[in-house]
């Protein structure tokens, strides 16, 4: 007797679905366990960014943590002292901030990782001038390095 090929199709699918690439729920990141850690540090850094909590968010910080901001100028370099002290003041002067943050891609290489980020935020910000709405959208790389066991944001904020 021949094999039906309509019988043959589910457990086709089965084999298939058993055979591919496992991803973090909501993603198209494949899940392990160093993705589900960097993933989850993202959250809370988008979760406590939220809630313009500057202790929760230094505290996913590495010490060794250092941004350019993409220019060569040193004066707008931050490192993780700079970031503690102003942080707070900056965080301070957001009002109705709403942002949402997804993770695109995360790629690690032994102890070090980046993952692509799109942020969209909505906020209202006190300028000199007074109170202003803005909405941002962005696609950066944040950069991680594994410390201790641990996944630190080491620049990218």
């Amino acid at each position: 007797m021949t094999p039906r090929p309509l019988l043959l199709a589910p457990a086709l699918a089965v084999a298939l679905a058993s055979c591919a690439a496992h991803r973090i729920p909501g993603t198209e990141i494949a899940d392990s366990e160093d993705n589900r850690a960097i993933y989850s540090v993202v959250q809370g850094y988008a979760e406590a960014l939220q809630r313009k909590d500057a202790a929760t968010l230094l505290s996913l910080v590495s010490p060794d943590y250092f941004d350019n901001a993409g220019t060569a100028d040193p004066a707008d370099d931050l490192d993780f002292a700079r970031l503690e002290q102003t942080l707070p003041a900056d965080l301070g002067k957001l009002e109705s901030l709403r942002v949402e943050v997804q993770v695109r891609k995360i790629a690690v290489e032994k102890d070090a990782a980046v993952a692509e980020l799109w942020s969209d935020g909505w906020y209202r910000i006190q300028t000199p001038q007074g109170i202003v709405p803005r909405r941002d959208q962005d696609l950066h790389r944040m950069r991680l390095i594994r410390r201790d066991g641990a996944w630190k944001i080491i620049g990218g904020l």
